[in-house]
């Protein structure tokens, strides 16, 4: 169908019996307008095949009906095998298509995709925002709160700003593992911690440096950012500077298979010799070798109660200041 032969309102508005303003009304959402007659136009736009004018809505409704989802990572990560990112992506997705509105997803891996972000959601572009694997105190989602635009965060924001936040039950579910290893008789028990600029690395880490503690055992730590590469990486430090060590808490299944895999590498037997346990139960867990304890976090459900949390503000709501999901340790043979 060409531009010319596209249906207008008029045509709408003489289909439907009605005045052009009354169309106006019903296609931007207005609920002043009887239901009979608001049947009558949606009726005629189907017959017609119109298609509403969306810069017109928003100028009207004061709604863009499109969320954004921010990642400050570049696009190696947010696209890798890294399932906690698709995962929270996927559940953004769902929720979104419920309520009949659309995901913009943005990166945000560099200063200059930092301020695109910045420069497009202050534009009101989005009705909201919902911000995951946040790096520091990153200014961003005060910003956005002050001017009075719905922010959501993934894990609690460092810089200690009032901004509604979704997580899990991080420490909760590391102790959980390394009381695990304690119970089963371990007593050298190491961990390869995640990158400590994320809420994440730091209440893991905090979890087992507690556990570890409380029981008088120990501490023992190498650093990784929750990719194999460094997971293997601290899995050499560690056997380099504790050679005795014979369990280990990785703070990801990504650092946790690197584990497996370096230790398989220097003739350590799992869990006979060492122990290992991961976190997040990504997909691939079940089926290393040998099959990896981990502490389960509901990833596509934190991309679903994040964003659902973020329609109830970007509605008027008032919501809870943080939600904290349950975790689940998955007990398999690695540990």
């Amino acid at each position: 169908m060409t531009g010319a032969q596209r249906p207008t309102l008029e045509a709408v508005a003489r289909r439907a019996g009605v005045s052009r303003a009354t169309v106006s009304r019903v296609v931007n959402g207005s609920t002043t307008v009887a239901e009979p007659i608001q049947e009558a136009v949606r009726l005629a736009v189907a017959e017609l095949g119109y298609v509403p004018n969306l810069a017109a809505r928003t100028l009207v409704t004061q709604r863009t009906d499109s969320i954004a989802l921010v990642m400050p990572e570049e696009a190696t990560r947010v696209f890798s095998d890294d399932q906690v990112f698709p995962g929270i992506i996927r559940g953004a997705a769902q929720e979104l298509e419920a309520a009949d509105k659309q995901l913009v997803l943005m990166l945000a891996g560099s200063p200059a995709g930092h301020e695109r972000v910045a420069r497009y959601t202050t534009g009101r572009h989005v009705d909201g925002v919902l911000f995951a694997s946040l790096h520091g105190a990153d200014p961003l989602p005060a910003r956005l709160a002050a001017l009075g635009i719905p922010v959501v965060c993934s894990g609690r924001p460092l810089d200690g700003a009032e901004v509604p936040y979704i997580d899990v039950d991080q420490v909760g579910g590391v102790t959980r593992a390394v009381r695990h290893l304690i119970d089963s008789g371990r007593r050298r028990i190491a961990t390869i911690a995640g990158p400590q600029d994320m809420v994440a690395g730091i209440e893991r880490l905090a979890g087992y440096r507690d556990t570890v503690v409380a029981a008088g055992l120990p501490e023992m730590v190498a650093v990784g950012d929750f990719t194999r590469e460094s997971g293997a990486a601290a899995m050499r430090e560690l056997l380099a500077t504790h050679p005795d060590l014979d369990a280990v808490f990785a703070a990801s299944d990504l650092m946790a298979h690197a584990a497996l895999r370096t230790l398989r590498e220097a003739g350590r037997r799992v869990p006979e010799d060492v122990a290992v346990i991961g976190f997040d139960d990504i997909e691939t867990a079940a089926y290393t070798d040998p099959p990896l304890t981990t502490v389960r976090q509901p990833i596509v459900e934190l991309g679903r109660q994040g964003t659902r949390l973020l329609l109830r503000l970007a509605a008027g709501e008032q919501v809870e200041p943080a939600l904290i999901l349950p975790t689940e340790l998955i007990i398999r043979d690695s540990a």
